[in-house]
């Protein structure tokens, strides 16, 4: 069972695993570009700048969990999660052109032919030491962002791993130096930036998908809609839209019920449907359901020009049309059900006042509101109501 972490928490976990691999990337920077300049290897210095890259991202990363994990408030009602979207855009862009800078630097160095010195069994074993660090730090990334969801965590967790093959890239490049193929270093190098720029390309896909609100993939959509449908009472589903902020799901759907039930009843269906959803999707933060008693999909928005009378123009044009009426002056209560374009009336009499036949007075009622167009079925019961 996943442990369940509060934001706070997820905040601090962040931080610790971030602080950690920048202390690895600043060593293995440093130690990098030192020998890289020594040795004269394209390869290892672009892989330091690499390294120093991923301390930025570091940064980043800090910063952006910091501020993204604050919990809702009143400017940032869906919380702050697009924080940490902004801050993988950010890395995605930093990655890109220090990939430029390396790959054309590095090809610039490949056609002009500049002779690479061997490289000598320091760089090698400075390429082997950090091959071995990045792998360990991207494992232990990786663990982290998934326990608590962060996307951001997970992509730094993934340049951790380009940092890594790219090491390897180099490593092929030192060796091929030492065996007199000194072009392999430059192509090493040139390789590094390409797996840099395709790790770039990939974060600002992804942030840019959620930032344009790309809905969760199909098969999660219809799941959702199943366990909405499996709900009793629930008729059907539509207009079920989802999105998501940073590691959270926001959801939107309308629900079908039956056209009488009482608001109360409808509005539990609708909790019920929540509890599902929610244990069944972790990640969902937010769940917005509306109740029709009808499909209205076809409606996408409400015309103003076709608008019905709310209640107290309902009223007021029954009274004028039913205000002679023994049965009308007797009322208790009145239900009205918006159906079909119409007003279907139920009319309450007092039952110490109700006459006998009240098919009869419905009749009278039906023949007084002719005028009225939006008058639907009309039922007439005896006793109190329903409040």
């Amino acid at each position: 069972m996943t442990q369940a972490f509060t934001r706070a928490e997820e905040t601090r976990l962040a931080h610790r695993v971030t602080i950690i691999g920048a202390v690895l990337d600043t060593l293995l920077g440093i130690a990098k570009i030192l020998v890289g300049l020594a040795v004269g290897s394209a390869a290892l210095v672009a892989d330091g700048i690499h390294s120093f890259s991923d301390l930025l991202t570091d940064v980043f990363v800090v910063v952006a969990t910091h501020f993204g994990r604050q919990e809702p408030d009143h400017n940032h009602p869906y919380g702050h999660g697009r924080i940490e979207t902004l801050g993988t855009l950010l890395l995605g862009s930093v990655l890109l052109f220090v990939a430029g800078g390396i790959a054309w630097a590095s090809l610039s160095r490949l056609l002009a032919g500049t002779p690479v010195p061997p490289a000598g069994p320091w760089a090698i074993g400075l390429a082997v030491v950090a091959l071995l660090g990045k792998e360990w730090i991207f494992r232990y990334t990786l663990k982290a962002a998934r326990r608590i969801r962060s996307r951001l965590l997970e992509a730094n967790a993934w340049h951790s791993r380009s940092d890594a093959l790219s090491t390897v890239a180099v490593l092929v490049g030192l060796i091929g130096s030492e065996l007199g193929a000194g072009w392999l270093d430059a192509v090493a190098a040139v390789v590094v930036g390409l797996l840099v720029g395709k790790i770039g390309v990939e974060l600002l896909w992804e942030a840019g998908r959620e930032l344009v609100d790309t809905a969760l993939p199909e098969a999660d959509q219809r799941r959702m809609r199943e366990l909405a449908m499996a709900v009793p009472g629930v008729r059907d589903v539509h207009q079920l839209r989802t999105r998501t902020v940073a590691e959270q799901v926001l959801l939107d759907l309308h629900l079908v019920v039956a056209p009488r039930l009482t608001v109360s009843e409808a509005h539990e269906i609708g909790n019920q449907v929540c509890r599902e959803l929610y244990a069944a999707f972790p990640r969902l933060e937010d769940i917005t359901f509306h109740v029709d008693p009808e499909d209205d999909s076809h409606d996408a928005r409400p015309d103003a020009d076709d608008g019905l009378p709310l209640r107290a123009d309902v009223e007021d044009a029954l009274e004028q049309a039913w205000g002679r009426l023994d049965c009308w002056q007797s009322r208790v209560a009145l239900d009205l059900h918006y159906l079909d374009n119409r007003i279907d009336v139920s009319l309450y009499i007092d039952e110490r006042l109700a006459p006998h036949d009240l098919n009869h007075q419905a009749e009278r009622l039906r023949h007084a509101g002719e005028t009225l167009p939006w008058l639907g079925q009309l039922r007439v019961w005896r006793g109190p109501g329903r409040a």
